[in-house]
C-alpha cells in the first residue's frame, strides 16, 4: 500500500508536466478544437514562434542574471558562515531576516535602487540578491559538520584565514556549496514580481516574459506550454548535474 501511495502521488505531481509537455507538441488546430484526446499530432511550430517573440534572449539574459546571483549568494555566504562558525554573535540576525517576508522587502529596495541610479539596469536584479540568510543558515549547516579541529590544526601551521577558508573548508564543503548554489540559482529564477517592478522590458527575466506572453495569448495553450516546457528545462537540467551532491547535503544535514 505504501508503494501505490507513493506512486499516485508521483503521478498527481507530474501530470501537470506531462500535460504541459504533451500540448507544447500539438498542432493548432487540434488545441483550437477544443477536443484534444480525440485527435492527436506532433509539431514544431509552436517552439518556432517563440523566437520572433524574443524568447531566446530573454533565455539567455535570465540564465547569465540567475547565475552571477547564485554565485554571489554561494561566495558571501561562504563568508558569513565562517564567520557564525568562528563565534560571530549574529545567528539571531540571520534567524530574524530569514523571517522576514520578501514582499515587505520591495518597497525599501525599490528606494535604494533608485537612489542609487540603478533601476531599469540589470544590476537592479543582481546586487539586491547577492547575499541570502537561506543560503548562509545551509552553507552554516554543513560547517557544523566539520571538525573545528581542521581550522585549528591550519592556524598552528601558520595558515592564514583566506587560505583555511578557500583552501581547506571550502573544499570540504563542495557538496554544501553546490546545493548552495542551485537552489540559489531556482530562487532567483523563478522570481517574477520583483523583475517586473525593478525593471523595464527590455531587461525582464524569462518568467516575467510568459507572465506577460500568457497575457497577451491567453488561448494559445500550444505556444504557453512550449515557452513553460523550455523554461523548465534549465532547472531540471541543472538538478540532474548535480543531484547526487544535494542528496548528500540534506541527508548530512537531517543526520545532524
Amino acid at each position: 500500500m505504501r508503494h501505490v501511495f507513493v506512486a499516485l502521488l508521483v503521478l498527481l505531481v507530474a501530470l501537470p508536466f506531462f500535460w504541459m509537455a504533451y500540448a507544447a507538441f500539438l498542432p493548432p488546430e487540434i488545441v483550437y478544437s477544443g477536443d484534444l484526446l480525440s485527435g492527436f499530432g506532433v509539431t514544431l511550430d509552436n517552439f518556432a514562434r517563440l523566437a520572433p517573440e524574443g524568447f531566446w534572449f530573454r533565455l539567455g539574459f535570465s540564465l547569465l542574471v540567475s547565475f552571477v546571483v547564485a554565485l554571489l549568494q554561494v561566495f558571501t555566504g561562504l563568508l558569513a558562515a565562517y564567520a557564525l562558525w568562528n563565534g560571530a554573535p549574529l545567528w539571531g540576525v540571520f534567524l530574524f531576516t530569514l523571517a522576514i517576508p520578501v514582499e515587505l522587502l520591495m518597497v525599501p529596495l525599490f528606494g535604494v535602487l533608485f537612489q542609487l541610479h540603478l533601476l531599469d539596469t540589470p544590476w537592479a536584479l543582481v546586487l539586491p540578491f547577492a547575499a541570502s540568510p537561506f543560503t548562509v543558515m545551509l552553507i552554516y549547516q554543513g560547517m557544523r559538520g566539520l571538525p573545528y579541529a581542521l581550522v585549528e590544526a591550519a592556524r598552528i601551521d601558520g595558515a592564514g584565514e583566506r587560505r583555511i577558508l578557500f583552501g581547506i573548508v571550502a573544499p570540504v564543503l563542495y557538496p554544501a556549496l553546490v546545493a548552495a548554489g542551485v537552489l540559489a540559482f531556482a530562487a532567483h529564477w523563478n522570481l517574477v514580481l520583483f523583475p517586473r517592478v525593478a525593471v523595464g522590458e527590455r531587461f525582464w527575466t524569462l518568467q516575467v516574459w510568459i507572465a506577460d506572453l500568457t497575457r497577451r495569448y491567453p488561448a494559445d495553450w500550444g505556444l504557453l506550454s512550449a515557452a513553460a516546457l523550455l523554461s523548465t528545462l534549465p532547472l531540471v537540467l541543472v538538478y540532474l548535474l548535480f543531484e547526487r551532491k544535494i542528496v548528500e547535503t540534506f541527508e548530512g544535514s537531517v543526520k545532524g
